[in-house]
């Protein structure tokens, strides 16, 4: 009996506090500020240097360039930028090594799929990748 009321006194006294629980697809959830998610790319900062790709511990990242066609400029045009998100584990290790800031984190993690083929995602997708930016990469 003795125990029955220490239960009944412990929900008792859990009902009247505030709610732990978020109301999650109408409400987004508050991230901290270093929140890793997924990468936001900018094509147009790439030098093709290939640190993010040596750097990945994982081995996700595919990069590929070509010379520049006008012979004046010096240095690569890229041609593609992929990331296999399947194995990707967000470790922030290509965004820290990039001299350009090409690749840079965002506060968005929602990548649910129904086939990991499409958890691949190229230069485009990654291009547009403009959702939920840290606070510290909004320019």
């Amino acid at each position: 009996m003795l125990g029955l009321a220490k239960g009944l006194t412990y929900t008792l006294k859990n009902l009247t506090k505030k709610k732990l629980t978020y109301d999650y697809p109408n409400e987004p959830l508050p991230l901290p500020d270093r929140f890793r998610g997924i990468q936001k790319f900018y094509p147009e900062k790439c030098i093709v240097c290939n640190q993010c790709a040596n750097i990945c511990p994982t081995d996700c990242i595919t990069l590929t360039g070509k010379k520049h066609p006008d012979p004046k400029k010096r240095g690569k045009i890229i041609e593609t930028y992929d990331i296999n998100f399947e194995i990707c584990i967000l470790c922030d290790l290509c965004t820290e090594v990039c001299p350009t800031e090409a690749i840079i984190m965002t506060n968005n993690f929602e990548l649910a799929e129904y086939s990991r083929d499409e958890l691949f995602k190229d230069l485009q997708w990654l291009d547009e990748n403009d959702q939920n930016l840290r606070k510290e990469n909004k320019a």
